[in-house]
Protein backbone atom coordinates (compact mmCIF):
# COMPACT_ATOMS: atom_id res chain seq x y z
CA UNK A 1 0.00 0.00 0.00
CA UNK A 2 1.16 3.46 -0.76
CA UNK A 3 2.16 5.35 2.54
CA UNK A 4 0.06 8.22 1.28
CA UNK A 5 -2.60 6.05 1.37
CA UNK A 6 -2.01 4.47 4.41
CA UNK A 7 -2.47 7.74 5.94
CA UNK A 8 -5.82 8.36 4.40
CA UNK A 9 -6.94 5.22 6.05
CA UNK A 10 -4.83 4.88 9.49
CA UNK A 11 -1.87 6.36 11.88
CA UNK A 12 1.00 4.86 10.56
CA UNK A 13 3.92 4.46 12.53
CA UNK A 14 7.49 3.54 11.67
CA UNK A 15 8.45 0.68 10.41
CA UNK A 16 12.60 -0.54 9.38
CA UNK A 17 12.42 -4.28 8.41
CA UNK A 18 16.35 -4.51 7.98
CA UNK A 19 19.75 -3.21 8.22
CA UNK A 20 20.16 0.63 6.74
CA UNK A 21 20.67 1.38 4.38
CA UNK A 22 18.88 -1.31 2.31
CA UNK A 23 19.84 -2.60 -1.24
CA UNK A 24 18.23 0.17 -2.97
CA UNK A 25 19.02 3.09 -1.02
CA UNK A 26 22.41 1.86 -0.73
CA UNK A 27 22.42 2.03 -4.59
CA UNK A 28 21.38 5.00 -4.80
CA UNK A 29 24.26 6.46 -2.11
CA UNK A 30 26.83 5.11 -3.93
CA UNK A 31 26.13 6.53 -7.30
CA UNK A 32 25.64 9.75 -4.79
CA UNK A 33 29.05 9.41 -3.53
CA UNK A 34 30.34 8.68 -7.46
CA UNK A 35 29.03 12.04 -8.78
CA UNK A 36 28.19 14.41 -6.13
CA UNK A 37 30.45 17.05 -4.56
CA UNK A 38 32.49 15.87 -1.30
CA UNK A 39 30.15 18.56 1.09
CA UNK A 40 27.05 16.72 1.06
CA UNK A 41 26.02 15.91 4.28
CA UNK A 42 22.91 14.17 5.49
CA UNK A 43 23.30 11.39 3.27
CA UNK A 44 26.24 10.51 5.48
CA UNK A 45 24.23 10.58 9.27
CA UNK A 46 20.48 9.47 7.13
CA UNK A 47 22.19 6.54 5.32
CA UNK A 48 18.49 6.08 3.34
CA UNK A 49 17.19 6.67 -0.23
CA UNK A 50 13.57 8.75 -0.38
CA UNK A 51 10.46 7.03 -2.02
CA UNK A 52 7.77 8.86 -0.88
CA UNK A 53 6.97 11.12 2.22
CA UNK A 54 3.49 12.97 3.75
CA UNK A 55 2.80 14.34 6.84
CA UNK A 56 5.07 13.36 9.32
CA UNK A 57 6.49 10.35 7.65
CA UNK A 58 8.93 8.98 4.80
CA UNK A 59 9.54 6.16 2.64
CA UNK A 60 12.53 5.14 1.25
CA UNK A 61 13.04 2.79 -1.62
CA UNK A 62 13.28 -0.42 0.32
CA UNK A 63 10.20 0.51 2.28
CA UNK A 64 11.28 1.15 5.44
CA UNK A 65 9.24 4.04 7.45
CA UNK A 66 10.33 6.66 9.57
CA UNK A 67 9.18 9.67 11.59
CA UNK A 68 10.84 12.78 10.14
CA UNK A 69 11.87 14.71 12.73
CA UNK A 70 14.43 16.82 10.88
CA UNK A 71 11.81 18.24 8.05
CA UNK A 72 14.11 18.99 5.82
CA UNK A 73 16.01 21.27 8.32
CA UNK A 74 13.07 22.80 9.28
CA UNK A 75 11.63 23.92 5.99
CA UNK A 76 8.65 21.91 5.92
CA UNK A 77 6.21 23.32 8.75
CA UNK A 78 3.47 21.45 8.20
CA UNK A 79 5.26 17.73 6.92
CA UNK A 80 5.71 16.78 3.85
CA UNK A 81 3.25 17.22 0.76
CA UNK A 82 0.37 18.82 2.59
CA UNK A 83 -2.63 18.40 0.40
CA UNK A 84 -3.87 22.29 0.28
CA UNK A 85 -0.42 23.60 -0.01
CA UNK A 86 0.03 21.33 -3.02
CA UNK A 87 -3.15 22.45 -4.39
CA UNK A 88 -2.46 26.07 -3.89
CA UNK A 89 1.13 25.30 -5.97
CA UNK A 90 -0.31 23.34 -8.72
CA UNK A 91 -3.71 26.31 -8.69
CA UNK A 92 -0.21 29.05 -9.18
CA UNK A 93 1.18 26.76 -11.64
CA UNK A 94 -0.86 27.07 -14.75
CA UNK A 95 -0.54 31.51 -14.09
CA UNK A 96 2.85 32.41 -13.57
CA UNK A 97 5.72 30.64 -12.20
CA UNK A 98 8.74 33.40 -12.08
CA UNK A 99 8.24 36.87 -11.52
CA UNK A 100 11.53 39.08 -10.88
CA UNK A 101 10.24 41.56 -8.95
CA UNK A 102 7.01 42.60 -10.79
CA UNK A 103 4.24 42.42 -9.16
CA UNK A 104 1.31 40.07 -9.00
CA UNK A 105 -1.40 38.92 -6.85
CA UNK A 106 0.12 35.53 -5.32
CA UNK A 107 3.14 38.25 -4.76
CA UNK A 108 0.67 41.38 -3.27
CA UNK A 109 -1.25 38.51 -1.22
CA UNK A 110 1.71 37.05 0.54
CA UNK A 111 3.60 40.17 1.69
CA UNK A 112 -0.15 40.75 3.22
CA UNK A 113 0.18 37.86 5.09
CA UNK A 114 3.54 38.43 5.93
CA UNK A 115 2.54 41.89 7.35
CA UNK A 116 -0.45 40.19 9.13
CA UNK A 117 1.93 38.07 11.21
CA UNK A 118 4.12 41.04 12.38
CA UNK A 119 2.90 42.01 16.32
CA UNK A 120 1.47 44.68 17.54
CA UNK A 121 1.71 47.96 14.33
CA UNK A 122 4.81 47.12 13.28
CA UNK A 123 3.54 46.14 9.77
CA UNK A 124 2.93 50.20 9.50
CA UNK A 125 5.91 50.95 9.44
CA UNK A 126 7.80 48.27 7.81
CA UNK A 127 9.41 47.55 4.42
CA UNK A 128 9.91 43.79 2.89
CA UNK A 129 12.56 42.61 0.57
CA UNK A 130 12.77 39.55 -1.75
CA UNK A 131 16.15 38.57 -1.66
CA UNK A 132 17.79 35.31 -3.19
CA UNK A 133 15.85 31.93 -2.48
CA UNK A 134 17.89 31.43 1.01
CA UNK A 135 18.62 32.25 4.28
CA UNK A 136 22.29 33.01 3.97
CA UNK A 137 21.28 35.51 1.03
CA UNK A 138 18.68 37.46 2.94
CA UNK A 139 21.48 37.83 5.54
CA UNK A 140 24.22 39.35 3.22
CA UNK A 141 21.06 41.46 2.46
CA UNK A 142 20.38 42.48 5.92
CA UNK A 143 24.15 43.39 6.69
CA UNK A 144 24.31 45.35 2.65
CA UNK A 145 20.98 47.06 4.05
CA UNK A 146 22.46 48.13 7.64
CA UNK A 147 25.95 49.17 6.29
CA UNK A 148 24.52 51.34 3.38
CA UNK A 149 21.93 53.21 6.19
CA UNK A 150 24.49 54.17 8.88
CA UNK A 151 27.62 54.40 6.43
CA UNK A 152 29.72 52.02 8.96
CA UNK A 153 31.43 49.29 8.26
CA UNK A 154 31.93 46.74 11.02
CA UNK A 155 29.57 43.98 12.84
CA UNK A 156 28.89 42.19 16.01
CA UNK A 157 28.16 38.62 15.99
CA UNK A 158 27.77 36.16 18.50
CA UNK A 159 29.85 32.93 19.60
CA UNK A 160 28.07 29.97 18.88
CA UNK A 161 26.04 31.29 16.33
CA UNK A 162 25.25 30.07 12.15
CA UNK A 163 24.09 32.41 9.72
CA UNK A 164 25.35 30.27 6.73
CA UNK A 165 28.19 29.42 4.87
CA UNK A 166 28.36 31.81 1.82
CA UNK A 167 31.54 34.13 2.33
CA UNK A 168 29.17 36.78 4.56
CA UNK A 169 27.74 34.12 6.76
CA UNK A 170 30.61 32.04 7.79
CA UNK A 171 31.94 35.19 8.49
CA UNK A 172 29.05 35.90 10.84
CA UNK A 173 29.06 32.87 12.46
CA UNK A 174 30.65 31.20 15.32
CA UNK A 175 31.71 28.03 13.61
CA UNK A 176 35.80 28.16 12.87
CA UNK A 177 35.88 24.98 11.14
CA UNK A 178 33.99 25.83 8.58
CA UNK A 179 35.97 29.20 7.49
CA UNK A 180 39.45 28.14 8.51
CA UNK A 181 40.24 26.94 4.94
CA UNK A 182 38.90 30.03 3.25
CA UNK A 183 41.16 32.71 3.27
CA UNK A 184 40.41 36.77 3.12
CA UNK A 185 37.22 36.31 4.86
CA UNK A 186 35.40 39.19 5.27
CA UNK A 187 36.67 41.91 7.67
CA UNK A 188 35.23 43.92 10.43
CA UNK A 189 33.27 41.20 12.31
CA UNK A 190 33.51 41.33 16.02
CA UNK A 191 32.22 38.08 17.85
CA UNK A 192 30.91 38.76 21.71
CA UNK A 193 29.48 35.81 24.17
CA UNK A 194 26.00 34.59 23.85
CA UNK A 195 24.08 33.43 26.87
CA UNK A 196 24.75 30.22 26.57
CA UNK A 197 23.37 28.91 30.52
CA UNK A 198 24.78 25.73 30.32
CA UNK A 199 28.35 26.77 29.38
CA UNK A 200 28.37 30.15 30.79
CA UNK A 201 30.84 31.99 28.52
CA UNK A 202 31.77 34.28 31.31
CA UNK A 203 32.84 30.69 33.68
CA UNK A 204 29.85 31.79 36.23
CA UNK A 205 27.55 29.69 37.76
CA UNK A 206 23.42 30.31 37.18
CA UNK A 207 23.75 31.87 40.88
CA UNK A 208 26.10 34.53 40.19
CA UNK A 209 25.27 35.23 36.67
CA UNK A 210 23.47 38.23 36.62
CA UNK A 211 23.83 38.10 32.76
CA UNK A 212 27.78 39.20 32.50
CA UNK A 213 27.74 38.28 28.96
CA UNK A 214 25.51 40.97 27.83
CA UNK A 215 27.40 43.31 30.27
CA UNK A 216 30.72 42.47 28.43
CA UNK A 217 29.18 43.79 25.11
CA UNK A 218 27.33 47.10 26.85
CA UNK A 219 31.29 48.06 28.46
CA UNK A 220 32.93 47.56 24.99
CA UNK A 221 30.56 49.64 22.96
CA UNK A 222 30.08 52.55 25.56
CA UNK A 223 33.50 52.56 26.53
CA UNK A 224 35.69 55.33 24.33
CA UNK A 225 38.65 52.86 24.83
CA UNK A 226 36.69 49.68 24.17
CA UNK A 227 38.72 49.36 21.12
CA UNK A 228 35.00 49.01 18.89
CA UNK A 229 34.04 51.38 16.68
CA UNK A 230 29.80 51.38 16.83
CA UNK A 231 29.13 48.81 14.37
CA UNK A 232 26.79 49.07 11.50
CA UNK A 233 24.79 45.93 12.98
CA UNK A 234 24.41 43.62 15.61
CA UNK A 235 23.52 39.95 14.15
CA UNK A 236 22.24 37.68 16.23
CA UNK A 237 19.74 34.19 16.61
CA UNK A 238 17.41 34.44 19.50
CA UNK A 239 17.55 30.39 19.63
CA UNK A 240 20.84 29.04 18.40
CA UNK A 241 19.95 26.37 16.01
CA UNK A 242 22.76 24.94 14.57
CA UNK A 243 24.58 26.05 17.75
CA UNK A 244 23.12 22.87 19.36
CA UNK A 245 19.15 24.63 20.41
CA UNK A 246 20.96 27.12 22.95
CA UNK A 247 17.03 29.71 23.57
CA UNK A 248 18.84 32.99 24.79
CA UNK A 249 18.36 34.62 28.37
CA UNK A 250 15.14 36.92 28.21
CA UNK A 251 17.45 39.86 30.39
CA UNK A 252 20.18 39.06 27.69
CA UNK A 253 17.77 39.56 24.69
CA UNK A 254 16.07 43.02 26.72
CA UNK A 255 19.22 44.39 27.21
CA UNK A 256 21.15 44.01 23.55
CA UNK A 257 17.86 45.73 21.94
CA UNK A 258 17.91 48.44 25.21
CA UNK A 259 21.88 48.90 24.35
CA UNK A 260 21.19 48.89 20.12
CA UNK A 261 18.73 51.15 20.10
CA UNK A 262 20.89 53.83 22.61
CA UNK A 263 23.34 53.65 19.84
CA UNK A 264 21.30 53.85 17.15
CA UNK A 265 22.73 50.50 16.24
CA UNK A 266 20.65 48.22 13.92
CA UNK A 267 19.21 44.68 15.77
CA UNK A 268 19.57 42.28 12.99
CA UNK A 269 17.39 39.10 14.24
CA UNK A 270 18.32 36.32 12.36
CA UNK A 271 14.79 33.81 11.82
CA UNK A 272 15.70 31.45 9.22
CA UNK A 273 15.12 28.51 11.66
CA UNK A 274 13.19 30.24 14.34
CA UNK A 275 10.62 32.05 12.28
CA UNK A 276 7.08 31.12 10.90
CA UNK A 277 5.84 29.55 14.09
CA UNK A 278 9.04 27.22 14.95
CA UNK A 279 8.86 28.53 18.49
CA UNK A 280 5.40 28.65 19.22
CA UNK A 281 4.95 32.75 17.78
CA UNK A 282 5.72 33.35 14.18
CA UNK A 283 8.83 35.11 15.24
CA UNK A 284 11.09 34.08 18.22
CA UNK A 285 11.92 37.85 18.74
CA UNK A 286 7.96 38.19 20.22
CA UNK A 287 8.37 35.73 23.06
CA UNK A 288 11.58 38.67 24.06
CA UNK A 289 9.00 41.26 23.97
CA UNK A 290 11.27 43.02 21.92
CA UNK A 291 11.46 44.59 18.08
CA UNK A 292 13.96 44.64 15.84
CA UNK A 293 14.88 46.45 13.52
CA UNK A 294 15.49 43.71 10.88
CA UNK A 295 14.20 40.47 10.72
CA UNK A 296 15.79 37.91 8.46
CA UNK A 297 13.12 34.89 7.54
CA UNK A 298 13.61 31.99 4.86
CA UNK A 299 12.97 28.12 5.31
CA UNK A 300 9.39 27.68 6.37
CA UNK A 301 7.40 30.78 4.85
CA UNK A 302 6.34 28.41 2.19
CA UNK A 303 5.49 25.54 4.59
CA UNK A 304 6.23 23.36 1.67
CA UNK A 305 10.19 23.25 1.64
CA UNK A 306 9.54 25.80 -2.14
CA UNK A 307 12.85 28.57 -1.81
CA UNK A 308 12.02 31.69 -0.51
CA UNK A 309 13.88 34.92 1.59
CA UNK A 310 12.90 37.84 2.54
CA UNK A 311 14.14 39.90 4.92
CA UNK A 312 11.59 42.87 6.79
CA UNK A 313 12.79 46.31 8.23
CA UNK A 314 11.84 49.30 9.43
CA UNK A 315 11.20 52.11 6.99
CA UNK A 316 13.63 54.45 8.04
CA UNK A 317 16.22 51.85 6.88
CA UNK A 318 14.92 52.08 3.53
CA UNK A 319 17.65 53.82 2.22
CA UNK A 320 18.67 51.49 -0.91
CA UNK A 321 18.79 52.35 -4.77
CA UNK A 322 17.02 50.72 -7.38
CA UNK A 323 18.99 46.89 -8.10
CA UNK A 324 21.06 47.61 -4.68
CA UNK A 325 20.35 43.76 -3.90
CA UNK A 326 18.85 42.03 -6.61
CA UNK A 327 18.63 37.97 -7.47
CA UNK A 328 17.06 36.02 -10.66
CA UNK A 329 14.79 33.68 -8.20
CA UNK A 330 13.61 36.33 -5.46
CA UNK A 331 10.02 36.42 -7.52
CA UNK A 332 8.71 32.39 -6.69
CA UNK A 333 5.48 33.02 -7.64
CA UNK A 334 4.58 29.24 -6.64
CA UNK A 335 6.24 29.68 -2.61
CA UNK A 336 3.79 32.94 -2.69
CA UNK A 337 1.16 30.99 -3.39
CA UNK A 338 2.21 28.23 -0.70
CA UNK A 339 2.74 30.34 1.91
CA UNK A 340 -0.32 32.40 1.61
CA UNK A 341 -2.26 29.06 2.44
CA UNK A 342 0.40 28.01 5.03
CA UNK A 343 -0.32 31.49 7.00
CA UNK A 344 -3.98 30.75 6.14
CA UNK A 345 -3.78 27.39 7.90
CA UNK A 346 -1.88 28.67 10.78
CA UNK A 347 -4.55 30.90 11.43
CA UNK A 348 -7.48 28.65 11.27
CA UNK A 349 -6.16 25.32 12.50
CA UNK A 350 -4.24 27.10 15.47
CA UNK A 351 -0.77 25.49 14.26
CA UNK A 352 1.02 27.37 17.09
CA UNK A 353 -1.40 26.70 19.81
CA UNK A 354 -0.70 22.92 19.10
CA UNK A 355 3.33 23.76 18.90
CA UNK A 356 3.15 25.06 22.36
CA UNK A 357 1.33 22.04 23.19
CA UNK A 358 3.55 19.66 21.62
CA UNK A 359 6.33 22.18 23.23
CA UNK A 360 5.45 20.63 27.27
CA UNK A 361 4.80 16.61 26.07
CA UNK A 362 7.94 16.78 24.48
CA UNK A 363 9.21 18.63 27.79
CA UNK A 364 7.63 16.14 29.79
CA UNK A 365 9.01 12.79 27.89
CA UNK A 366 12.66 13.77 27.97
CA UNK A 367 12.50 14.77 31.31
CA UNK A 368 13.69 11.13 32.46
CA UNK A 369 16.78 11.55 29.93
CA UNK A 370 17.82 14.19 33.05
CA UNK A 371 18.72 11.58 35.65
CA UNK A 372 21.45 9.97 32.84
CA UNK A 373 24.82 11.35 33.55
CA UNK A 374 25.42 11.24 29.85
CA UNK A 375 22.81 13.86 29.40
CA UNK A 376 24.14 17.26 29.95
CA UNK A 377 21.32 19.30 29.11
CA UNK A 378 17.73 19.30 27.74
CA UNK A 379 16.39 22.41 25.94
CA UNK A 380 14.30 24.20 23.53
CA UNK A 381 11.52 26.37 22.81
CA UNK A 382 8.55 25.11 20.63
CA UNK A 383 9.38 22.60 18.39
CA UNK A 384 13.18 23.17 18.04
CA UNK A 385 14.61 20.59 20.63
CA UNK A 386 18.12 19.59 21.53
CA UNK A 387 19.67 16.77 24.05
CA UNK A 388 22.86 17.68 24.45
CA UNK A 389 25.51 14.72 25.86
CA UNK A 390 28.87 15.10 27.90
CA UNK A 391 31.32 13.17 28.75
CA UNK A 392 30.10 12.77 33.23
CA UNK A 393 33.42 13.04 34.41
CA UNK A 394 35.65 15.57 32.22
CA UNK A 395 32.43 17.54 30.46
CA UNK A 396 34.11 17.15 27.34
CA UNK A 397 31.26 17.04 24.16
CA UNK A 398 30.04 13.53 23.54
CA UNK A 399 29.70 13.86 19.95
CA UNK A 400 30.75 10.00 18.88
CA UNK A 401 28.21 9.32 21.60
CA UNK A 402 25.63 11.67 20.09
CA UNK A 403 26.14 9.72 16.26
CA UNK A 404 25.32 6.58 17.85
CA UNK A 405 22.11 8.08 19.29
CA UNK A 406 21.08 9.30 15.65
CA UNK A 407 21.98 5.92 14.04
CA UNK A 408 20.17 4.22 17.31
CA UNK A 409 17.52 6.07 16.64
CA UNK A 410 16.96 5.81 12.76
CA UNK A 411 17.37 2.28 12.81
CA UNK A 412 14.33 2.56 15.16
CA UNK A 413 12.38 4.60 13.07
CA UNK A 414 12.87 8.27 13.80
CA UNK A 415 14.91 10.87 11.51
CA UNK A 416 16.96 13.07 13.98
CA UNK A 417 19.82 15.73 13.17
CA UNK A 418 23.15 16.84 15.27
CA UNK A 419 24.50 20.23 16.37
CA UNK A 420 25.88 21.84 18.79
CA UNK A 421 30.18 21.87 19.71
CA UNK A 422 31.30 18.81 18.47
CA UNK A 423 27.97 17.52 16.95
CA UNK A 424 27.20 16.35 20.76
CA UNK A 425 23.42 17.84 20.48
CA UNK A 426 21.20 15.81 19.42
CA UNK A 427 18.49 17.81 17.95
CA UNK A 428 14.34 17.59 16.97
CA UNK A 429 12.67 19.53 14.44
CA UNK A 430 9.37 18.21 13.86
CA UNK A 431 6.55 19.67 11.85
CA UNK A 432 4.46 21.93 13.69
CA UNK A 433 1.03 20.20 13.12
CA UNK A 434 3.01 16.84 14.48
CA UNK A 435 0.18 14.86 16.31
CA UNK A 436 0.38 13.93 20.19
CA UNK A 437 0.66 10.07 19.32
CA UNK A 438 3.66 10.75 17.00
CA UNK A 439 5.02 12.80 19.11
CA UNK A 440 4.67 9.95 22.11
CA UNK A 441 5.86 7.42 19.87
CA UNK A 442 9.29 9.55 18.89
CA UNK A 443 10.13 10.69 22.00
CA UNK A 444 9.91 7.06 22.78
CA UNK A 445 12.25 6.02 20.32
CA UNK A 446 14.64 8.96 21.32
CA UNK A 447 15.16 8.62 25.11
CA UNK A 448 15.36 4.29 24.41
CA UNK A 449 17.82 5.03 21.83
CA UNK A 450 19.72 7.17 24.56
CA UNK A 451 19.32 5.04 26.93
CA UNK A 452 21.03 2.20 25.67
CA UNK A 453 23.72 4.30 23.67
CA UNK A 454 24.71 5.54 27.09
CA UNK A 455 24.34 2.09 28.99
CA UNK A 456 27.05 1.01 26.62
CA UNK A 457 29.54 3.95 27.08
CA UNK A 458 32.52 3.15 28.83
CA UNK A 459 31.49 2.71 32.90
CA UNK A 460 34.50 5.29 34.00
CA UNK A 461 32.11 8.14 32.72
CA UNK A 462 29.35 6.74 35.60
CA UNK A 463 29.19 7.42 39.00
CA UNK A 464 27.63 5.90 41.90
CA UNK A 465 25.61 6.55 44.39
CA UNK A 466 27.81 8.72 46.46
CA UNK A 467 29.58 9.88 43.01
CA UNK A 468 32.40 7.77 42.99
CA UNK A 469 33.33 7.08 39.79
CA UNK A 470 32.29 3.08 38.74
CA UNK A 471 35.39 1.10 38.54
CA UNK A 472 37.83 2.69 40.24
Amino acid sequence: MSLIKAHDAAVVGPLVTGPLPGPRSAELLGKQERHESNARVYPRHVPIAVDEARASFVRDLDGNVFIDFLTGAGVLALGHNHPELVRAVVDQLGRFTHGLDLPSPAKDAFTDAQLSMLPWDMGERTRVHFCGPTGANAVDAAVKLCKTATGRSGLVSFQGGFHGTTHLGMAVTGAVATKRPIADGVPGVHFFPYSNCTHCPMGLSRDTCATNCIGFLEQSLRDPYGGIPLPAAVVVELVQGEGGVVPADRDFVQRLRALTRELDVPLVVDEVQTGCGRTGTWFAFEQYDIEPDVIVASKALSGLGLPIAIIIYHERLDVWAPGAHTGTFRGNQLAFAAGVEYARIVARDDVLGNVRRRAAQIAACLDRLRADPWVQDIRGMGLMWGVELADPLSGRPAGELAARVQSEALANGLIVELGGRDDCVVRMLPPLNVTAEVVDTACAILTGAVERCTAESPQLGRRGPTGTPIGE
